[in-house]
């Protein structure tokens, strides 16, 4: 399950910033208290805010106070540049659940996030878990992520060990290696979309995060035992208008 978080704050770089750091979860960001609570009102189901104090309008304590009245068991992590220990004090007894400095040092923010999440929904953290829930947690994490680019590392982070010591027990644990359960995952969206969409080579290429059309043909053919080309006109998917003639790639 990728969990979904609310992150508030007025500035663009780090509300562009915060989905890349965190890619296991779904982050929806926003500038502002008021546009927050426009969609916490919604049936968009979050799982954590983080929200910085100082924001244009209202604030984020006092929005804090709103949120907790709009959903009591929200879980809601309060953010600022501008520490002290008084700011803190004063979120955590406005009921914020955690406190979190910025700028941010990634692997005890997520450790915080984490925390929050798995104790509103009565679960152990991953740092937490047990080795093999821990493997399950990165299966999720690459099968939620598989359209972005992702590396060891992103994986080991999400579940508290080193890379090395990642690739090590998910072999072990899965009988393949972390690179290529990433690309059978991969491989398995592209025939999907080979077969179901009338997405074009070059599109879905892009759209699984390859850097040009050639090296998704090579992936493709190396686990399929075809190409993408020949794949899609072994399923009978049909062709979009404009696209190439049968046995020709569309690329």
């Amino acid at each position: 399950m990728r969990y979904k978080i609310l992150f508030v704050d007025d500035n663009r770089d780090l509300r562009e910033d915060f989905p890349l750091w965190f890619p296991e979860y779904d982050v929806t960001a926003v500038g502002s208290a008021e546009e927050a609570l426009r969609l916490l009102e919604k049936p968009e189901e979050f799982s954590l805010v983080i929200m910085d104090v100082y924001l244009p309008g209202m604030d984020g304590l006092k929005a804090l106070e709103k949120i907790k009245e709009l959903a009591p068991g929200k879980p809601v992590i309060i953010t600022t540049g501008y520490s002290t220990k008084d700011i803190a004090v004063h979120a955590l007894t406005a009921r914020a659940d955690n406190y979190l400095e910025k700028p941010f040092d990634h692997r005890s923010a997520r450790a915080v996030i984490a925390k929050e999440i798995s104790r509103a929904g009565g679960l152990p953290s991953p740092g937490e878990m047990g080795i093999a829930a821990k493997i399950e947690h990165v299966r999720g994490f690459i099968e939620g992520n598989c359209f972005k680019k992702i590396t060891l590392k992103d994986a080991a982070d999400a579940v508290f060990l080193t890379p090395k010591y990642l690739s090590k027990v998910f072999r072990e644990r899965t009988g393949v290696g972390f690179k290529d359960y990433m690309l059978k995952v991969k491989m398995d969206q592209a025939r999907k979309m080979l077969s179901a969409s009338p997405m074009n080579l070059k599109q879905i290429s892009s759209r699984l995060s390859y850097a040009n059309v050639e090296s998704f043909i090579r992936q493709f053919e190396k686990v399929v035992g075809t190409t993408p080309s020949g794949y899609r006109d072994k399923t009978g998917s049909r062709r979009r208008p404009g696209s190439t003639a049968k046995g020709k790639k569309s690329v």
